[in-house]
């Protein structure tokens, strides 16, 4: 089921719950196989699952984590493009040419003003 913004957020929840439910199942699990990969209860999985509003984001994280499937999230919520003007502010003023090695291991000392030779 598509989400759109005219569902309630219980109908968003059950939603999400049941493709968490269909992950799980993909990879032929058992609620309580799931509950001890993801170091939570079987009765949050359940609340996942079902799209109780009890459950915390904290939870889902770790159930796909434990599924393989936390990339999943960058689909959620991808990250917002960064404005031209931002880029170029953070990239600061770039070299152009490089400065060489200067080496005054040879014996020779560093010149100053009024040195002739």
């Amino acid at each position: 089921m598509p989400t759109n913004p005219h569902l309630t957020d219980e109908s968003v929840l059950q939603s999400l719950g049941a493709r968490l439910e269909q992950l799980r199942l993909q990879q032929n699990l058992t609620q309580a196989e799931l509950a001890a990969r993801a170091s939570l209860s079987k009765r949050t999985i359940e609340r996942l699952e079902s799209g109780e509003v009890g459950a915390q984001l904290s939870s889902l994280v770790r159930a796909l984590r434990a599924l393989g499937q936390l990339e999943r999230l960058d689909l959620l919520l991808p990250e917002p493009p960064q404005s031209p003007m931002e880029a170029l502010k953070r990239e600061g003023k770039k070299r152009t040419r490089a400065s060489g090695r200067r080496s005054q291991d040879q014996g020779s000392k560093p010149w100053t003003w009024g040195d002739r030779e």
